[in-house]
């Protein structure tokens, strides 16, 4: 695993526990030699991330839409920063920069992000682990949620998605199913 999407909000939240999870993440990248992608950003836990994979020697890239630089919240000392057109495109490059994705906790742009990504994933159009770092239990009614529309029938194929509020224990997880799953999604 090279690289490793990181959805997360453009707020530090209000929850200091946030915080730690998200600089605890960025330094644990870094130490495995895994580079961030992430949204560009110097603020919220976004920067927090990056900030901390940087301090301890990690790769980040930054996908960043035009009209975020303008409003200077481009982040200026990243490897790379990659300026798109719009949200969308931002995405996409993330997604083709990664290998897995990881979302901490956000706001509406993470879940855009993250069920995008979840959307793609179920039609087949990649095969990526998806996991949630679960800090003091933000995405527990989410995985309430995705366990209920999996019994009322409406989410099919590759839908898992891995949580745990521990950053070593989720990336060993999802470590383990890249190792597992092939580029259609089938089992090797």
């Amino acid at each position: 695993m090279q690289r490793i999407a990181v959805f997360c909000g453009a707020s530090k939240g209000s929850d200091p526990l946030l915080h730690e999870a998200a600089c605890g993440l960025g330094k644990a990248l870094a130490a495995r030699g895994i580079g961030v992608v992430y949204g560009g950003g110097h603020v919220g836990l976004m920067g927090l991330v990056a900030d901390a994979a940087l301090s301890n020697g990690g790769e980040v890239i930054g996908v960043i839409p035009g009209f975020m630089v303008e409003k200077e919240l481009a982040h200026s000392g990243l490897t790379d920063l990659i300026v798109v057109h719009d949200m969308h495109e931002r995405k996409m490059r993330m997604h083709e920069r990664s290998d897995a994705v990881i979302a901490l906790p956000g706001g509406f742009g993470t879940m855009d992000e993250l069920f995008e990504l979840l959307t793609w994933r179920q039609l087949g159009l990649h095969a990526k682990p998806i996991g949630l770092l679960n800090v003091n239990g933000f995405y527990s009614p989410l995985l309430e949620q995705i366990a209920r529309m999996e019994r009322d029938g409406f989410l099919h194929g590759p839908t898992r998605v891995r949580a745990s509020a521990n950053v070593d224990e989720l990336l060993d997880g999802l470590m383990g199913e890249v190792v597992r799953v092939g580029p259609t999604g089938a089992d090797r």
